[in-house]
């Protein structure tokens, strides 16, 4: 593995290695219920905390978990703190939860939260496995939120149920719907890839540019 520092460890995951964005991970969860940005930040903030409790422990036992059961183990992990959010949420906002369904439960399976305990935390101490897991939870929020604002608003015209595009604004429905979450998906991808085609020419023409002066 690269050697990497603590701060590319936080933030490898929020913009670089986006789990959503950039990795195409746990898209079953971002296209099904970024309907809302409240569905959002709710679906986002329970995986945040599973992804950091689970890092921590992992971490923590590393070196004591065999290898012929350590994917079983981080499941078991995993579950425990999925329990945790799921009792949460259905406490402090039934209605959300409600709405959330069984995906919150599926946060078990997400590829995500598994990955970086396979990949960071089994091997590495528990600080770094943190920072890592506060990126990657982070850059899950981000796309999760960014994805739920976009479909919220032109799909209800509010933002976090508050009316922002007045009484005559027709809604576009299809937003709310499961197609609205691939376009809106499929919108932003081309968006990054078109900065980064960008930034990427730029890039060229500078270093040209360099060279043609060295010359």
């Amino acid at each position: 593995m690269k050697k990497t520092t603590p701060k590319q460890d936080l933030l490898r995951g929020v913009w670089r290695e986006n789990p959503v964005l950039v990795q195409a991970l746990g898209l079953c969860p971002t296209l099904a219920v970024t309907n809302t940005v409240a569905n959002s930040l709710a679906m986002g903030l329970a995986t945040f905390f599973v992804l950091m409790g689970s890092s921590f422990l992992v971490s923590s036992f590393r070196r004591w978990v065999p290898r012929e059961v350590r994917i079983s183990t981080y499941i078991l992990i995993i579950a425990t703190f999925v329990t945790v959010a799921d009792m949460t949420l259905a406490a402090v906002v039934p209605d959300i939860h409600k709405a959330l369904g069984a995906f919150i439960a599926l946060i078990v399976v997400n590829c995500i939260i598994l990955g970086r305990q396979e990949a960071f935390a089994s091997r590495n101490p528990v600080g770094r496995s943190l920072l890592d897991a506060a990126g990657t939870g982070a850059g899950f929020v981000i796309s999760l939120l960014l994805m739920g604002g976009i479909r919220e608003v032109l799909g209800q015209g509010t933002f976090l149920g508050v009316p922002l595009l007045g009484p005559h604004y027709e809604p576009w429905v299809i937003m709310i719907l499961p197609p609205g979450g691939f376009l809106t998906l499929g919108v932003i991808l081309l968006a990054i890839s078109a900065i980064e085609r960008r930034r990427a020419s730029r890039a060229e023409r500078a270093a040209a540019g360099t060279m043609r002066r060295a010359a």
